[in-house]
């Protein structure tokens, strides 16, 4: 088994895992750093949204894919954990991104479906998940994202949860080993999900008001992530920071030395 096989492998298994999964976005070296140092850190994820805004562009494959991937590899290369790109909705050809994120390393990814028709979302997954296994990385975890709930607008809350359920079946049917659904989800939309997907198949986003990751783990959940909220608590301190010393005030006593 390749090194690169390997951490895929471990990767899918702490999906499966009935323990639930939680990975804090880095979106850069020192962060994979950090996160990675942390005790009970077992993986990484990053956050497209994040890279891109680092960089100076807005959010939405604006950042030219090249340019993505040459911070992911910088990413992989600062760790020895298994790593997951957020690699939006393919920016354009989603298997070729998805061989070029392998060749740096990464051993998952996000990929979201945009809400393109059903049929062309789940031939975009079975066309990822062949391109992987070709890779040599038959276990390539691609989280499958539907924007169900984030393009739901005023649409029944029902329809969109049936809506997410179907293209959720559909992409696990084309091979992706879970799916992401985003939004900030109650327990019984969660509990219609997982009951619909089966257990350690759903993966969610950690925002103000889904159900605490206690729950989440007893209802089946694999996988929470946080997206671009960590960037936002960082910059949050560096704006409290510069606040306070606009305010005659300095460094935070509980400041740590992690650079």
């Amino acid at each position: 088994m390749t090194d690169l096989q390997h951490r895929a492998s471990e990767l899918l298994r702490l999906h499966q895992d009935p323990s639930l999964l939680t990975v804090v976005n880095v979106w850069d070296v020192i962060t994979a750093k950090v996160v990675s140092a942390v005790e009970g850190t077992t993986a990484l994820a990053t956050a497209s949204h994040s890279i891109a805004a680092s960089r100076g562009y807005e959010d939405g494959e604006n950042i030219p894919v090249d340019e993505m991937i040459a911070e992911v590899a910088r990413i992989v290369a600062a760790t020895s954990l298994p790593v997951s790109a957020d690699l939006e909705g393919g920016y354009g050809d989603a298997p070729e991104t998805i061989r070029k994120a392998i060749g740096v390393g990464v051993v998952g990814a996000n990929l979201e479906d945009q809400m393109k028709p059903l049929s062309e979302a789940a031939a975009q997954v079975e066309a990822v998940m062949r391109a992987a296994a070709a890779e040599g990385v038959a276990d390539f975890v691609l989280n499958a994202r539907t924007d169900a709930f984030l393009k739901a607008g005023d649409r029944d809350p029902a329809d969109v949860l049936a809506d997410a359920i179907a293209r959720g079946r559909a992409f696990l049917d084309a091979g992706a080993p879970v799916v992401f659904v985003p939004g900030r989800l109650n327990e019984e939309q969660v509990v219609a999900l997982v009951d619909a997907l089966g257990p350690q198949r759903l993966t969610l986003i950690g925002i103000p008001g889904i159900p605490p990751l206690s729950r989440l783990e007893e209802l089946g959940v694999a996988r929470v992530s946080y997206g671009p909220m960590p960037q936002n608590v960082a910059l949050t301190a560096l704006a409290k920071l510069v606040e306070d010393v606009h305010a005659g005030g300095g460094v935070p006593a509980d400041m740590r030395i992690l650079n």
